[in-house]
């Protein structure tokens, strides 16, 4: 039996927040722990961008991803104001709050409902302090922890990892 799910996942994929919250329910059902690998992968191993892919491809992304909330019951808004983004900046705070022993899954699952269902902008640091603050952890201490160097390490790791198990795009579960 695994002892962790390892959850490789970019803090701007629809996807990782769709099936979000199934993972939180599988992970309690076999009672393992979810251990955040937030990341960036795509173009390293042959993805396509969305906003480059052609207009065709474009659509039938927004018309799955809509087939999905309804199925889902989710709000979730195909174009939100803040996307595309840098997932980056919010997948820090991840690992901050990771390493600080906080919920990471739950804050990953917050920071992705924030962008695709709330309009916020997951990219700015106050947004990021006040929806963890929001979760019950020190925002603003996350946030400041999201700057040292072993976080940025770790980051780099997750991709590096990610990128040589040949992954692109998210979610990934390992």
């Amino acid at each position: 039996m695994a002892e962790a799910i390892q959850y490789f996942h970019s803090l701007s994929s629809p996807w990782a927040y769709l099936g979000g919250q199934r993972l939180h329910e599988i992970a309690a059902r076999y009672r393992v722990a979810i251990v955040c690998r937030p990341i960036t992968v795509l173009t390293e191993n042959g993805g396509i961008l969305l906003r480059t892919r052609p207009e065709p491809r474009q659509r039938y992304h927004a018309l799955e991803l809509d087939r999905w909330r309804r199925y889902l019951g989710m709000e979730l808004n195909l174009t939100p104001r803040h996307y595309p983004t840098d997932p980056k900046p919010a997948g820090l705070v991840v690992i901050a709050a990771q390493r600080a022993g906080y919920d990471a899954a739950r804050l990953s699952h917050a920071f992705l409902r924030a962008l695709w269902a709330e309009e916020e902008d997951t990219k700015d640091a106050a947004v990021l302090a006040r929806i963890a603050d929001r979760e019950g952890m020190f925002g603003s201490a996350l946030v400041a922890a999201s700057s040292a160097p072993e976080v940025e390490a770790e980051w780099e790791e997750n991709r590096r990892e990610a990128i040589a198990a040949g992954m692109f795009g998210t979610s990934n579960y390992v």
